[in-house]
């Protein structure tokens, strides 16, 4: 299949993925936030750290300026990433099963928080670990494969 033709579902894929994703991901730090920090956006606007520095770790409540941009900021990750393993999965004979597409949304999510917390300049990383425990992390990052995994099936359910 030439390049062009396998372009348009793997962004379809992508971005289908990568916004369940960050939904998925989202509502996991809201309530995580909530429990933790006291704060059901404090997580989310600390993702906006890239932009406003450190200040961006201590607003606990929802603004434009924080809110908005982290939320954007998160979305915009989500995309990159299930573009990615969209590139990857597409076009999969015979499609993906329920629990494969759990495993490979697994694998690719597990890959994406190791980048996030190994190599990723302090000033790029996602933030919300300034508020939340390990095990909310963990939370947050499997709800993003949830998501992910969700999304996939969704477009690749479109496709047949």
């Amino acid at each position: 299949m030439n390049t062009s033709k396998r372009l348009a579902p793997v962004l379809r894929t992508g971005l289908i993925a990568g916004t369940l994703a960050s939904f998925a991901s989202t509502a996991a730090l809201m309530l995580c936030g909530r429990r933790e920090a006291g704060s059901a956006v404090a997580p989310t606007n600390a993702t906006s750290h890239w932009l406003w520095g450190e200040q961006a770790l201590q607003v606990y409540r929802p603004t434009l300026r924080h809110t908005a941009l982290g939320y954007a900021t998160h979305h915009a990750s989500a995309i990159f990433w299930a573009l990615l393993y969209a590139w990857l999965h597409t076009e999969r004979r015979p499609p993906q099963s329920v629990p494969a597409a759990l495993a490979s949304a697994g694998a690719a999510t597990a890959v994406a928080c190791t980048i996030d917390y190994t190599i990723t300049p302090r000033r790029l990383t996602p933030g919300f670990e300034h508020h939340l425990s390990k095990g909310s992390m963990a939370v947050v990052y499997g709800f993003f494969a949830l998501g992910m995994a969700a999304g996939c099936l969704l477009a690749q359910r479109g496709r047949e």
